[in-house]
């Protein structure tokens, strides 16, 4: 990737942005296949043509200093930090990856995130425990199940995941009157049985199978990132009010919209409010080569 500064920040910042990661071929790592394969290929097929400004990297360079902080501290005799694995594949790949914390005496692998505070709320119940169906926490769960499985590969009995996350726009004034959570940190964990392994170990095969079919495939042909990697919200149908900047009330279908319209009556209509795609338009760094994106979002569209 190539680093700009457009703000002219000092250079230390420069530097931080400046990672020394280099692709290996056939080697993945476990965060890029939590990618959408189409992701994962271009942002390795483009990587000298990729830009991005330190200004945009302040939060990653974040997340760099806290990993940094947290892993000069002193660990007990059970436990490995920061270690990486590589574990082969069948098909000649390799994959990646790197926990923050693992504890042999209790097999719980530990993962940091510096995360925003809607995550934790659009995920947690009014007591801040998880909520049951929203999948808001699936991703940190299949990451730390991944390394779970990593470790397994090399005679570690592995057999839960956690994470501590560091609010990164907590406000202890927030938190006093309004639904916000009452800590900067917070932390969720898995316990997981042998189905769970059996499974994400199918995804992995499956997934590596998958990259290898796709490699050698021009970018248009690559195979487009589900709805769920896109991170994609539906299109909704408002009911609105004359007058009113906001919806009465939001709709999936124009039928149910119109018909709350009609009864609403006093000049109430309906607005469609098309279906984004927040990763795409926000979030992958590779986005510019994807024709999904130029279609939907790019100069053209």
């Amino acid at each position: 990737m190539k680093i700009t500064n457009a703000l002219n920040l000092p250079q230390p910042f420069v530097d931080a942005a400046t990672g020394d990661h280099r692709h290996v071929d056939k080697r993945y790592g476990a965060t890029a296949i939590l990618n959408g394969t189409r992701e994962a290929i271009l942002q390795r097929r483009h990587d000298d043509e990729i830009t991005g400004d330190v200004a945009d990297m302040v939060w990653a360079i974040f997340g760099t200093a806290v990993h940094g902080i947290l892993e000069q501290g002193s660990e007990s005799s059970s436990q490995i930090k920061e270690n990486k694995l590589v574990v082969d594949l069948p098909n000649g790949y390799q994959l990646s990856g790197v926990f923050d914390l693992y504890d042999d005496a209790t097999g719980t692998v530990t993962d940091y995130k510096t995360a925003s505070v809607w995550k934790i709320k659009f995920g947690c119940r009014e007591d801040w425990k998880p909520k049951a169906g929203t999948g808001q926490f699936d991703d940190w769960r299949k990451q730390t199940l991944i390394y779970c499985w990593m470790l397994r590969q090399i005679g570690f009995d592995a057999r839960r995941g956690e994470i501590v996350a560091l609010l990164k726009d907590h406000s202890k004034t927030k938190a006093k009157f309004n639904k916000h959570p009452p800590l900067p940190v917070w932390q969720i964990g898995w316990d997981f049985a042998a189905e769970d392994f059996a499974a994400i170990e199918a995804w992995i095969m499956e997934k590596f199978e998958e990259i290898d079919r796709c490699e050698q495939l021009p970018d248009e042909e690559l195979p487009l990132c589900t709805e769920a990697e896109r991170w994609a919200r539906a299109g909704k149908y408002a009911v609105m009010k004359p007058g009113r900047k906001s919806a009465i009330r939001l709709y999936d279908s124009e039928e149910d919209a119109q018909a709350r319209a009609e009864r609403e009556g006093k000049g109430c209509y309906v607005q469609h409010r098309p279906g984004i795609d927040p990763k795409c338009m926000d979030y992958c760094s590779a986005c510019e080569f994807c024709t999904y994106w130029q279609q939907a979002y790019g100069k053209e569209a």
